[in-house]
């Protein structure tokens, strides 16, 4: 784990438990928040390393459980040049 995913998942160990306190209805909901951020940079880097590993679209889609379509939309253009597959599997 690098340390930026490191921090920003200690961020949002914070933040979840912050959550947890319904006192405070705004630090919830910006705790949410936080998680679904790190939520998103954990995916894309395991799509990433997905796509690295030589797995295509449509077996990433399975694995998150979404159609080969949704999971091209979300990253064919966030992930790093070069990384896309060139062929549908």
């Amino acid at each position: 784990m690098v340390m930026s995913t490191y921090v920003a998942y200690m961020d949002a160990l914070t933040a979840a438990t912050e959550a947890a306190d319904t006192a405070r209805p705004e630090d919830g909901l910006r705790a949410v928040a936080a998680l679904r951020r790190l939520t998103d940079t954990l995916e894309l880097a395991q799509v990433e390393a997905a796509l690295r590993s030589g797995m295509g679209w449509s077996e990433i889609a399975s694995c998150l459980g979404v159609s080969r379509q949704a999971v091209h939309k979300k990253y064919a253009k966030r992930v790093q040049p070069g990384l896309a597959p060139t062929r549908r599997r």
